[in-house]
């Protein structure tokens, strides 16, 4: 990349960094990317209110490969199936994540093992790594001493968060085995109790804080 290319995402991060928007990546492959509708707006009505951000209440819609991606510096992600990035959705992933942007890939069920080999594309000479409990993404707002809470069952193993980082900075964050964005939804749609709702709420509402500043 150039350094004029370089200088403008730079400024357009340090503008758009202030409007606080998000935006659930449109991603191809055939998997549900619009999966949870309701998830991403309750999350940013809880966060307006509780932590006192100011997002734009609806959240936009943005593909990997497309420049657009750079007004925005938080990304959702999740569905259940395959995911695919081509050589320029990486590409262009990359350049966004090493410019000061945040993906939360949050695991809808059936996920996992697509999206790890489509991360390889994004930074081939990096590694998922599991985040210690003790991580400041845990705390942001909300504690949460033992790491991410279990929202649902799935296969009944432990959550786990896992991340990729740049010279100590987390850049991409991928929740398995919790299914946070389930619990973000309205409550009719998977009658979670109300305190499962909150606990996923509160450390979404932990990740919008944690990108915001990091």
């Amino acid at each position: 990349m150039n350094k004029v290319l370089l200088f403008f995402i730079f400024t357009f991060f340090a503008v758009n960094l202030q409007a606080q928007q998000v935006a659930v990546l449109k991603y191809g492959g055939g998997g549900d990317w619009y999966s949870n509708p309701t998830a991403v707006p309750n999350l940013i009505q809880f966060s307006n209110e509780n932590i006192k951000t100011s997002i734009d209440p609806q959240p936009g819609a943005v593909e990997p490969g497309s420049t657009d991606i750079f007004q925005y510096p938080l990304i959702f992600m999740t569905g259940h199936g395959n995911v695919f990035f081509s050589d320029e959705d990486a590409l262009n992933l990359r350049n966004y994540l090493l410019g000061g942007g945040f993906l939360h890939i949050d695991d809808n069920y059936g996920m996992n093992e697509f999206i790890r080999r489509e991360l390889k594309k994004v930074f081939p000479e990096k590694e998922l790594e599991e985040l210690p409990a003790s991580h400041p993404i845990f705390s942001a707002a909300f504690n949460y001493p033992n790491g991410l809470p279990k929202i649902h069952g799935h296969d009944g193993l432990r959550p786990q968060a896992f991340g990729i980082f740049e010279n100590g900075r987390l850049l991409c964050l991928f929740t398995f085995e919790t299914d946070l964005s389930d619990g973000w939804e309205d409550p009719q749609v998977h009658n979670d109790p109300e305190e499962v709702r909150l606990k996923a709420l509160q450390m979404g509402a932990n990740i919008v804080k944690f990108a915001f500043s990091n």
